[in-house]
């Protein structure tokens, strides 16, 4: 790149003599340098790359006369030194013995001297000389040699940094460079500045002798803080190149911070939210220092000592004693964090329980117990079915009898849940009642054997013809069930039911007429499967009550309206009634002495 200042007009670095010289005593003149009248000089500045090529046009106009043309280097303080003769006559160039400039020269036929492999040494006035026979004719060029440093890079890096700790992070260093750069350290992309006793920057500039290379190196001493964790360091260099100033980055360097603990904590790890006896539990003690303290104290409840342990210490199987609070330190006791650990518990205690056996009538108290860390919910089941209450027992009825189950949990507590089951028998003796009813065209009769008992008796029928074996029986349901067999006899006969289980042997009999005798019948009793009916039918009923209920409510009035005004009747109607009593006890005692 070229770039020209003049001080004075293109030719007012020419100078001229006036009286005519031999050419021997101008061409000595030349040789020696001596010029009796030299102008202000204009200069040319060429700017280039270290290791390129130096291009150095002349900047003169070739006079007609010219006789050859030089070129020459000045350094302050030293005498000028030829490197290159070109002549105009016999076209021929030479170049002078100057060691620096061997092999690395070139004259061109227009006087453009090219320097090759360009060195920091090139940086030096070179001067074209074009001379007449009678003028010398000069012009200077400023040469200017950039080299682009390495990119910088952080070396030596601390392994850690320690708050409270003026320490040295690293080197940022930029190798070969020309002129000399300069190093500027970043945190976070905001520029260090020295602030006494926590950044220290220490500058150091080292020049390769033999290529005159720039090596600048920047040491930076730091004292961190928490907050530089995972701070991105860096530093830049800054150089001149031939098109001005430029900047390079190093890649960032980020530091392990150590800072002691501040903070111990202690955490339950479990699996569940609530803990409960049987549980296993684990401790975690951690503090927020970096490195993080390996090794804890541990206060247990129970413990005479604190267990050292490191951060995990872990319970197994733990009961109710183990309820407490629980703490953890660091070694030196320093400092510390405690929690209150509930093992949450639950007991059941049922009386009777197992398998009882009673006899029917007799009382039995059932009690279930409940002890637990929280309020629990109890509730029993009689055959897996839900009770809506407790059971009590004043007199035991076979229907009484089944699998009752007392069962509570801690609702707040998954998976604390405890029952106990009692298997309640309930036994009795055979205990029979003997019925007879006559068929509605009066073809047979049937003769009932009521039968109760546990266990189940087995029944047999007898008459004086012997035993009957046509007996059917119904389901035996709460230690209950009849035995039916169907005659139609000729004549007065007495039936036998023998009713017997490993408690005892119960005979009961029964004189039946002959088909042809009329005889009253005694009324059947209700089977259980014939309740369960009614009971089934008694909802429906009351549902329907409860639904006319309302419907009543409105007809309150016209009621109570209908009651005022019927006073007079309803005395005739007792009148009527008792008239009606007194006839069915005539046709009673009528029947009576028929019979």
């Amino acid at each position: 790149m070229e770039t020209p200042s003049l001080a004075a007009a293109a030719d007012a670095s020419s100078c001229r003599r006036r009286s005519p010289l031999l050419t021997g005593l101008l061409r000595l003149w030349l040789l020696l340098g001596a010029l009796c009248l030299r102008p202000g000089l204009g200069l040319y500045k060429v700017n280039t790359i270290y290791g390129d090529t130096i291009i150095l046009p002349c900047h003169l106009e070739v006079p007609n006369d010219l006789m050859f043309g030089k070129w020459k280097y000045e350094i302050a303080n030293k005498p000028s030194e030829f490197i290159a003769f070109r002549s105009a006559t016999k076209k021929n160039v030479q170049y002078d013995d100057v060691p620096e400039y061997k092999d690395r020269l070139s004259l061109s036929e227009n006087y453009t001297l090219s320097i090759n492999n360009a060195r920091i040494g090139d940086e030096k006035k070179f001067v074209c000389m074009l001379v007449t026979e009678d003028n010398v004719f000069e012009q200077a060029t400023i040469v200017k040699v950039f080299k682009q440093p390495s990119q910088p890079e952080i070396i030596s890096q601390a392994e850690y940094l320690e708050t409270e700790q003026l320490k040295m992070l690293g080197q940022c260093i930029a190798k070969d460079g020309y002129p000399e750069g300069n190093l500027t350290w970043f945190k976070n992309g905001i520029v260090l500045q020295p602030v006494e006793e926590t950044i220290v920057i220490h500058e150091q500039t080292n020049v390769d002798q033999a290529s005159g290379l720039y090596t600048v190196i920047s040491s930076l001493e730091y004292k961190p803080t928490k907050d530089d964790t995972d701070a991105q360091f860096t530093c830049t260099v800054t150089y001149f190149a031939p098109t001005g100033q430029e900047t390079m980055r190093s890649e960032s360097a980020v530091f392990e911070i150590h800072y002691p603990t501040e903070k111990v904590k202690i955490q339950v790890l479990s699996q569940r939210n609530s803990i409960k006896e049987g549980d296993n539990i684990t401790l975690k003690c951690s503090g927020n220092g970096n490195p993080p303290p390996q090794e804890f104290l541990f206060y247990i409840p129970g413990e005479p000592e604190p267990i050292r342990s490191s951060s995990l210490y872990a319970l197994i199987d733990v009961r109710r004693n183990a309820t407490g609070e629980y703490r953890c330190a660091l070694t030196d006791e320093s400092l510390m964090d405690s929690t209150i650990i509930t093992v949450h518990y639950l007991d059941l205690s049922l009386t009777p329980s197992g398998e009882v056996i009673k006899q029917i009538g007799e009382a039995l108290p059932v009690s279930c117990t409940i002890s637990s860390s929280r309020n629990a919910t109890v509730f029993w089941l009689k055959d897996n079915t839900r009770m809506r209450s407790s059971p009590s027992f004043s007199s035991l009825q076979y229907q009484d009898a089944g699998n009752y189950i007392c069962e509570t949990t801690l609702q707040e507590v998954e998976g604390l849940k405890k029952r106990q089951i009692l298997t309640l028998i309930v036994q009795g003796k055979p205990q029979i009642k003997m019925t007879k009813k006559t068929s509605t065209d009066g073809s047979y009769k049937t003769i009932s054997c009521h039968v109760e008992g546990f266990p189940k008796p087995a029944v047999q029928w007898t008459s004086s013809g012997g035993v009957i074996n046509k007996a059917k029986e119904t389901k035996y349901m709460n230690g209950k069930f009849v035995s039916k067999i169907k005659i139609a006899p000729e004549e007065n006969v007495t039936l036998t039911c023998i009713a017997e289980n490993q408690l005892e042997r119960t005979v009961n009999s029964l004189n039946v007429s002959a088909i042809s005798i009329p005889e009253s019948d005694e009324p059947e009793e209700k089977s259980d499967d014939n309740m369960e009916n009614v009971n089934d039918q008694a909802k429906l009923i009351v549902g329907i009550v409860v639904g006319l209920l309302l419907a009543a409510l409105v007809a309150g009035v016209a009621y109570w309206l209908y009651v005022k005004k019927s006073k007079s009747a309803s005395k005739h109607v007792d009148k009527d009634l008792g008239n009606i009593e007194e006839n069915k006890k005539l046709e009673e005692n009528n029947h009576k002495s028929e019979a």
